[in-house]
């Protein structure tokens, strides 16, 4: 069983609800080390003084600010526990907002609050009141003396709470060059926009977590036990295809390939088993064009023989 992030409490107007706040998610990340090549050696992270190149120790390394280039302010442990805010066991729900107003850029990282001892009542009349309204509740919560902006909201049984970004965390879109044209300044006709249309209605299915897997991942590890098992000898992973030429261009028969696409989707409502097989298609398939020319090299030879020998003789 996973232990609880901290205990404390749910608070909304004067209600309060025991919760323990849980991890909601798991980190599944294949962690490396860095070896010496020479002697595939561990290398180890040293904190070195940059004037004297001498470690050092844990204890006397200090937090600092650097406020200009080359300048820094020391912080000592009292300062930062001084900013920290005092309330440091609830979630204090301050507002509850329309569930679609908040974009999924601000969502950051979840967790989810088990009821405590006897705090079934109070847990449930929050998540079914949530759940009826569409509403989110907004709040601030403390974890590790730092304060962050929260969202409270049902998912199924649960009450789940994820961390917010602030809006300054955020990159407005506005930054970035966007095309603000309508679908007729671009010229887009109304036959691709019918066509774009159905394709993505060929294409609508319900939201199924359960069918995306990390394939990067799963792959890296077929490649690490093989590895293991060949005792150093592996094949490389298969490079991502190449993007057509014309991919970056404005110049696209777009009717051609919103064709194309409805055609392809109708015939394979899921993965297609053109694309399965291109996916696990061996090595040694893709390998046989270098066979070819390692027979070839011979000829070469032998021909370069006789073009040597026929000097010779003149």
């Amino acid at each position: 069983m996973a232990r609880p992030i901290w205990n404390g409490v749910l608070s909304f107007g004067l209600l309060n609800v025991p919760i323990s706040v849980m991890s909601g998610e798991r980190k599944m990340d294949l962690h490396f080390r860095m070896l010496d090549g020479r002697d595939k050696n561990p290398v180890r992270y040293e904190r070195v003084n940059s004037e004297t190149g001498e470690e050092v120790p844990w204890k006397s390394i200090v937090k600092a600010f650097e406020y200009a280039k080359g300048n820094y302010v020391v912080l000592e442990p009292e300062d930062i526990e001084s900013a920290a805010p005092e309330s440091h066991e609830s979630i204090d729900i301050e507002a509850f907002v329309d569930a679609t107003e908040i974009t999924p850029a601000y969502y950051e990282k979840p967790y989810v609050l088990v009821p405590g001892k006897k705090a079934d009542k109070g847990y449930v009349l929050l998540r079914e009141t949530l759940r009826k309204t569409g509403r989110i509740g907004i709040g601030r919560v403390v974890i590790r003396t730092r304060e962050y902006l929260c969202a409270v909201f049902p998912q199924g049984d649960a009450l789940v709470m994820n961390l917010l970004r602030y809006p300054q965390e955020i990159v407005d879109v506005d930054d970035y060059k966007l095309p603000a044209a309508k679908a007729s300044d671009v010229r887009i006709s109304k036959a691709e926009l019918d066509m774009a249309e159905k394709l993505i209605e060929s294409m609508a299915s319900a939201w199924k977590p359960e069918d995306y897997k990390d394939e990067f991942r799963d792959r890296l590890r077929k490649v690490i036990e093989q590895r293991v098992k060949s005792a150093g000898v592996t094949r490389r992973v298969d490079d991502e295809p190449e993007p057509p030429a014309d991919a970056t261009t404005n110049v696209v028969d777009f009717m051609s390939l919103l064709r194309k696409s409805l055609a392809t989707h109708k015939r394979t409502p899921a993965k297609s088993e053109s694309s399965a097989k291109a996916k696990t298609q061996s090595p040694r398939s893709k390998a046989k064009p270098r066979k070819a020319a390692s027979k070839a090299a011979p000829a070469k030879k032998s021909a370069k023989r006789r073009s040597t020998s026929a000097r010779k003789s003149a």
